[in-house]
């Protein structure tokens, strides 16, 4: 492979735009795991490196075609560059890319510093926003506390009600799986805020240091996710999706999406730093110190460049990255063998199994079999259930 036509363009841009954060998240990939690099980084992204980004996403779209890309502002925790320097951010990232690309602003951040005037200028730049909770409060601050080792659930909560006075800036809420919390009162809970989508992740583990589990022989997660997903079904009143599963039941259709967690497609995200060095999967981060590290900066590269990064070849091959029980597995199309930080080993690097492989499974075929009975056959593209 050799020409640009070989690759799928990015389409994600993933701004770390600050490098501090106000609460302190046991599980968090940035501060709290093997790679402390984030420490070491500029607390905040000056206008240059955005500018500098705003060109190379612009280059980028009209070598390619792009009518439309999407721009991620990320952290830690986002709302602490204030909203003067956000506004000249976002002002920077717009002015930079050319106007017949479309640039789509998301923001992702804690809400415990939502305010008004926040509103205001997301709502003047068209930045629709997610929030951080893991579920009720109990839920909520198993591992979300603030640094004084204080509750952040009823400031989140502020904050999401407030962002839902303006539900077209409202992009859903964010969660991470505790086998502790009930699943089905951590659904409802979250579904009663009303978000158009709710996105649950997997805590990051690898062969080396794997995820908690009660009982080792048991898919506890797949379980979880499952029973997450009969609480969905079983109210038809619910309008939001819910991401891992709604990409289960495309994948399992046929549909070949773009999911950096699931299924074969090449993902099509980057992580630009607050200093303009550039990564592919920033979550590498839970795996080693500086296994994120692809000694790329905006200054000296361009996006074509960065997808040609060894480091990034897995992007591109697809099954042949996997290890040889997941290329043989007819779950693959779906699993894709899972999320590449979760398949690390240092002695087989990434050719191994998720950590979540029977999780995966269990769930997988959970949802299938939900399939089945509405009529639906795997690979066969159809409409969801109603």
């Amino acid at each position: 492979m050799t020409g640009s036509e070989d690759y799928a363009p990015l389409r994600t841009f993933i701004f770390k735009v600050a490098n501090r954060c106000n609460i302190d998240c046991d599980y968090c990939y940035v501060f709290n795991s093997k790679d402390q690099t984030s420490r070491h980084l500029p607390a905040r992204m000056g206008l240059d490196v955005a500018r500098a980004a705003a060109q190379r996403i612009g280059e980028h779209a009209m070598v390619h075609g792009l009518r439309d890309v999407h721009v991620v502002l990320h952290g830690g925790e986002p709302l602490l560059v204030g909203p003067r320097h956000m506004a000249d951010l976002l002002s920077a990232v717009r002015g930079g890319i050319p106007a017949e690309t479309t640039v789509r602003f998301e923001l992702q951040t804690n809400g415990t510093l939502l305010t008004k005037a926040w509103l205001d200028l997301f709502e003047q730049y068209r930045v629709v926003v997610g929030v951080s909770l893991d579920g009720p409060p109990a839920a909520n601050d198993r591992h979300r506390l603030t640094h004084g080792a204080r509750s952040s659930a009823t400031s989140a909560v502020r904050g999401i009600e407030l962002l839902r006075s303006r539900p077209q800036l409202f992009a859903g809420l964010l969660a991470v799986v505790d086998l502790a919390n009930d699943p089905v009162e951590v659904h409802d809970y979250l579904a009663s805020f009303e978000p158009p989508l709710i996105d649950f992740n997997l805590p990051h583990g690898t062969h080396d240091n794997p995820p908690h589990r009660d009982d080792p022989s048991v898919p506890e997660y797949g379980r979880w996710m499952s029973r997450v997903y009969d609480a969905w079904l079983a109210r038809p009143e619910y309008q939001h999706t819910i991401r891992m599963l709604e990409d289960i039941v495309a994948l399992s259709s046929g549909v070949r999406g773009s999911v950096e967690t699931l299924g074969l497609a090449p993902p099509t995200s980057v992580v630009i730093e607050s200093n303009g060095t550039v990564e592919g999967v920033d979550t590498l981060r839970s795996v080693a110190e500086g296994a994120s590290w692809l000694g790329l900066d905006l200054l000296r590269q361009s996006f074509d460049e960065v997808m040609r990064h060894p480091k990034l070849l897995h992007r591109h091959i697809g099954r042949s990255a996997l290890a040889e029980q997941c290329q043989k597995c007819p779950l693959v199309e779906v699993c894709g063998g899972g999320y590449l930080p979760h398949r690390f080993s240092t002695d087989r690097g990434y050719r191994n199994p998720s950590v979540y492989c029977a999780d995966l499974q269990y769930l997988i075929r959970h949802v299938q079999d939900s399939l089945s009975h509405h009529g639906w056959s795997a690979h066969t593209p159809a409409a969801p259930p109603p």
